[in-house]
């Protein structure tokens, strides 16, 4: 049942590169594609390892039902057979197996969540970039200090008397 891993570098994957959003909107729906193709694959690992595991849990049963001596169990009680499969060597494998594949399948559902997170984070930078948020600082002008000079070169040109020129 084992299935070939997908590789991924979700560091890689979910960061953004500013300074090419066009390239970055293109690896969206891939990347939506390919961790939703993964968190599928660890699902389905997930329902396998449980159906593994509740299999382990009725062959035991059963063995339990036929010898329970063996078990260590001198009668037969459904508290007692319940408690003698939960410490059985075969069910704490299997429960393992199933707990490991139930890890990796919520990872899964993070890794999406954060591919997800990223789509909004592009929808965001390019609504930035629109309202030229990334352009180059440009200085405002200095309102008092423009009136400042004005005035000052009001006061000068004040004192000049312009006369005609006589010939």
């Amino acid at each position: 049942m084992e299935r070939k891993k997908t590789e991924l570098n979700w560091d890689a994957d979910v960061a953004i590169d500013q300074s090419a959003l066009d390239v970055e909107w293109l690896e969206q729906a891939p990347l939506m594609m390919k961790y939703g193709r993964h968190m599928a694959e660890c699902k389905n690992t997930m329902d396998y390892r449980k159906e593994q595991m509740d299999a382990v849990a009725a062959d035991l049963d059963f063995r339990i039902r036929e010898d329970p001596a063996k078990f260590g169990l001198e009668k037969l009680t459904e508290t007692g057979i319940k408690n003698a499969v939960l410490l059985a060597e075969d069910y704490h494998l299997a429960q393992a197996d199933y707990s490991t594949a139930r890890y990796e399948y919520e990872m899964a559902r993070v890794a999406l969540s954060a591919i997800e997170c990223r789509k909004t984070a592009l929808e965001n930078l390019v609504k930035l970039h629109g309202q030229m948020y990334f352009a180059g600082p440009s200085v405002p002008r200095d309102l008092d200090k423009a009136w400042v000079e004005r005035e000052k070169e009001k006061r000068v040109n004040a004192g000049i008397k312009i006369t005609p020129r006589t010939k």
